[in-house]
This record gives C-alpha cells, structure tokens and sequence, in this order.
C-alpha cells in the first residue's frame, strides 16, 4: 500500500474505492480533529452541519478527511452502491471527490437496536493548523472481513455465511491484519492509536484476548458497537483513530 497527498486538504490517503479511502494522515503542519454529534445526523443536515464547522474553523471544505456513518440496515451490494453514488456527489461538490479517486476515510455501520430510519452522521473528522505539541494524527477506515479483488461480497468473505466462534476469530484475525497493513502504509501501528473500535453483534470475548489485546489493538481500551457492518452478510468490522482533540456536538445545533 502506498499513500497519496492531497494538498488540498492537509492530509495524504490510501487509496481504496470510489467511495472511501483505506485511511488517512495529516501531513506535516496540519493536525486532524474529530466531533461527535450526540445523535445521529441525518446524512443532508450533517454535511450542511459539517461544511458550517469547517468554515467556522477557517478551513476550505477539503479538509474534510473521515467520517462515521450510521445506516438503518445492511444494504445488498445493489443498495449500497446507489447509496454511495448519492455520497460522493456532496464530496464532488466540495472539491474531494473526481469521479474515480475519493480520499476521505469513512465506517458505515448499522446499528442492532433502535435502527435509525435514514442513513446519518455519527461522527467526522477533518484537518487543522497544528499546534506545536500535537502528535502524528490519524483515522484508519473502518474495514470489513471481505478481502479485495472478486466480483461479489460472497466470493471475497471470510468464513462466508458463517457464525461459529472459530469463523468469528477468523474473521476479526483477518480484519486485524488489515487495519495493522492501513496502519503500516499511514507509517504508524497500534502504539500510535488513541482509539480502537469494533462493530459485530456476535460475542467477541472468546478471541478477545488472543487477537486484540494481545497484539496491542485495545492499548487504551476497546470500545464495542453493537452494530452490523454495512452489507448484507458481513458480521465484523474496526477501525481505529489517533487524534489529540476531540468534540461533542449537540444534535440541537443542527
């Protein structure tokens, strides 16, 4: 894997699909922040909430670099392509995306209980002057146990259609590998993380010790979602951040 500048927004990428990057990192005198809305945003009021914070910041709309996205239900690869077709015109609009490369870093996740009845904002990230005691930051894109390469979810899924204890280690073991390659490419590993996140609905106590805290992955603490990865199918996913600030934002503001 290798990354690519964009000037434009302060951070480099790893270069993935039309619709996220594999992850990102500020360069060299920028630094990225991250707000959380304490709800849910529906996807066209939290890019109209997103722009005005940015603008607030003195930043061009290019420095929008990750989001956290929460959906009602897993999509069919149908579905969630025409979803994505929808996203990434907001991003053309902003100057991020071409019609082929996107390099904003995104997690899209379903949540179990009380699903939300449109696709919404969670959280984003995005890039600011950096202050003179801010360390490297950055956000790794949420990732899925579907391997690239193939032409459906079915033929690249790990351990597809299953469930089992042993298919879920395997699943989270393949997944931790690639978060650990994204981290690699951005020129970091889990030591660098401030945060580390999962989102499955099946129990991940029985290789949670092995796999994640053994290998450094729950440094400071591992925080659980209980949600559903983006497609249907899927049954795990993580990503992890490190980023020195960051904000709740009050759902009443938008």
């Amino acid at each position: 894997m290798k990354t690519v500048a964009f000037t434009a927004g302060g951070y480099r990428y790893i270069p993935a699909v039309f619709q996220y990057s594999g992850g990102v990192a500020a360069e060299p005198g920028f630094a990225i922040q991250r707000t959380r809305f304490q709800k849910p945003v529906p996807l066209r009021a939290g890019f109209s909430e997103i722009a005005r914070r940015i603008r607030d910041s003195r930043r061009p709309l290019t420095a929008f670099c990750a989001c956290e996205l929460r959906s009602p239900a897993p999509f069919t690869e149908a579905s969630f392509r025409a979803f994505n077709e929808i996203y990434v015109e907001t991003l053309r609009e902003w100057g991020l995306f071409d019609g082929a490369i996107n390099p904003v870093a995104r997690s899209n996740v379903c949540p179990e209980i009380d699903p939300l009845a449109e696709p919404s904002f969670h959280a984003f990230s995005y890039t600011v002057a950096a202050a003179g005691d801010d360390a490297p930051s950055f956000v790794v894109a949420g990732s899925g146990e579907a391997m690239e390469g193939g032409s459906s979810y079915r033929e690249r899924t790990v351990r597809f259609g299953e469930t089992s204890p042993d298919a879920m280690r395997e699943k989270a073991r393949y997944v931790l590998g690639e978060i650990e390659r994204r981290l690699g490419a951005l020129g970091f590993d889990w030591t660098s993380t401030t945060a580390t996140q999962v989102y499955t609905v099946h129990d991940v106590h029985p290789f949670l010790a092995d796999e994640i805290v053994r290998r450094g992955a729950a440094a400071h603490g591992l925080t659980w979602h209980f949600a559903r990865p983006p497609v249907r199918d899927l049954e795990y996913e993580m990503d992890c951040r490190a980023v020195a600030t960051e904000r709740v934002r009050a759902t009443a503001a938008v």
